[in-house]
């Protein structure tokens, strides 16, 4: 669990440490992703569920929302 949760966090530090070249739509779409899937992992672990299934629906929600308010900031 404890190595599920160090890999999300690395992911989540990745990525936003890569977003420097990307526009805001993008940038967006991939820190939502990653802190989405590490909240998802985080709150499966808690609950007794799933982290890999928790960090999958995180992903994609948060990617998602993350689409959405990166495509704002660009107007």
């Amino acid at each position: 669990m404890k190595r599920l949760q160090l890999f999300a966090i690395v992911l989540a530090a990745a990525s936003v440490i890569g977003c420097t070249s990307m526009n805001a739509k993008q940038q967006g779409t991939v820190s939502g992703a990653a802190i989405g899937a590490a909240a998802g992992a985080g709150i499966a672990a808690i609950s007794g569920g799933s982290g890999w299934t928790g960090a999958a629906v995180g992903a994609v929600a948060g990617g998602v929302v993350g689409n959405i308010k990166g495509s704002r900031q660009q107007k």
